[in-house]
């Protein structure tokens, strides 16, 4: 009986340790600061993206025309393959239509020798994937691509699609969800 009394010490004291540690590593997490989410019919939340040229996007300066924003990445089939119908689309827009603007999550190197490739001619916004990266920060709360959002001229979200434009589809999304 002597000899588990140390055994059984040094249990309790491997166990009260285990716990402490478990307690501290796997328990509750500082907040995170919340970030705000587009939403279908709310004003779009304040949004700065950067351009494939480095140059600074007031996503609240393009109000007065409706825009759409289609969020991309080079690696992504179902985004590549609906970007001549992005272009399309863009095309039959002029300069009173709908905008396009095209969102890669990705880098700059990766998009600019995917440009070369597959050219567009609307233009493009970078930003790094992450937890709170601007397609979260549009609604995309899944992280898939591709992911479009509409917004109207007085910059209020007016729809979101998670995946890829068919041929002459974005025209009748666009009818529908503008007022």
């Amino acid at each position: 009986m002597k000899h588990w009394r140390p055994a059984l010490l040094w249990t309790a004291v491997l166990a009260g340790g285990l716990g402490l540690w478990a307690g501290f590593s796997l328990g509750p997490r500082p907040a995170q600061p919340a970030i705000a989410v587009a939403t279908p019919g709310q004003p779009l939340p304040p949004l700065r993206l950067t351009g494939l040229d480095g140059y600074q996007i007031e996503l609240q300066q393009l109000q007065g025309r409706p825009l759409l924003i289609n969020v991309w990445a080079s690696w992504c089939a179902p985004c590549v393959e609906e970007m001549p119908e992005l272009q399309r689309y863009a095309d039959s827009q002029g300069q009173q239509g709908v905008q396009v603007l095209g969102l890669a999550l990705d880098t700059p190197e990766q998009v600019a020798a995917f440009l070369q490739r597959v050219p567009v001619r609307y233009p493009i916004a970078i930003d790094t994937p992450g937890p709170a990266d601007a397609s979260v920060r549009l609604g995309n709360r899944q992280g898939l691509l591709p992911y479009t959002v509409l917004i109207d001229a007085d910059g209020v979200v007016g729809a979101q699609k998670l995946g890829p434009f068919a041929a002459g589809e974005i025209d009748a999304w666009v009818t529908s969800a503008l007022p």
